[in-house]
């Protein structure tokens, strides 16, 4: 049973367990994948259960390599455009991967719905959810009878992205712009709460994509987050980030 008191969205994990169960496996090898191919996120979690450790965590790592859109030069994307970037979407919906700080693998599903909602399905029997609406973030284990944890969404770096307008050329947000191998990596934090963490964001060019994020939490954990592909504009219905449905798995 996942140990709800100890999760944070900070860290978007559950909490360590004696136990990996299905879709938490070793995943050392991927935490610095820029990326991966959404349609690889199915085989490589059906493959990876098959194999021994070593050889799983090499497989998604090669997965996400071999799947990195190419910069013509090395020069990171515009802030300003990245911020435009991130404005242009309301919706967006991709499975990803999840690197605890434990170094275990999570899968599942992502939906964003700008501004202020986000939901991640996890994979699973338990089908554990982080929901974020209405200024507050709720996890949920679903086969305890408990109900969510909850905590304020202004207490998490991602609370950034979810935002009503993204601006990252604000002052003292960013700490760290620059390009890295065929990617532009992005570091910000929230100016006047510094304290609560940083949020590390991955974009790909030629079109501008996010792939991948990295969270860091006040006590220093890094919890990675890996997107499939990313689908944006899409009708999300309203009972995907209504928490009071999602605990009593009526919406099922």
């Amino acid at each position: 049973m996942v140990n709800l008191a100890k999760v944070r969205l900070t860290h978007l994990q559950h909490c360590a367990k004696d136990d990996a169960r299905p879709g938490q496996e070793s995943a050392a090898a991927v935490r610095d994948c820029p990326d991966r191919d959404g349609a690889g996120d199915d085989a490589a979690g059906v493959i990876a259960y098959m194999m021994p450790m070593d050889r799983r965590a090499f497989l998604l790592a090669a997965l996400g390599a071999i799947t990195v859109t190419r910069r013509a030069a090395a020069e990171p994307i515009g802030l300003a455009a990245l911020s435009q970037y991130l404005d242009t979407f309301t919706t967006a919906e991709a499975q990803f991967s999840q690197v605890n700080p434990d170094g275990t693998l999570s899968t599942g599903r992502v939906w964003i719905r700008r501004p202020g909602r986000m939901r991640f399905e996890y994979d699973g029997p338990s089908g554990d959810l982080v929901i974020a609406s209405g200024g507050s973030v709720a996890v949920i284990d679903r086969k305890s009878n408990q109900p969510p944890t909850q905590f304020p969404i202004s207490r998490t770096p991602l609370s950034l992205i979810l935002a009503p307008q993204v601006d990252l050329t604000r002052a003292q947000m960013v700490v760290d712009h620059r390009a890295e191998g065929n990617t532009t990596v992005v570091v910000a934090q929230d100016p006047e709460r510094p304290e609560y963490g940083q949020l590390r964001l991955v974009f790909t060019d030629n079109p501008i994509e996010l792939r991948q994020w990295k969270v860091t939490d006040d006590a220093g954990r890094e919890t990675t987050v890996i997107l499939g592909e990313m689908r944006t504009g899409m009708s999300l219905p309203g009972r995907l980030f209504d928490v009071a449905q999602a605990a009593t798995r009526t919406e099922r």
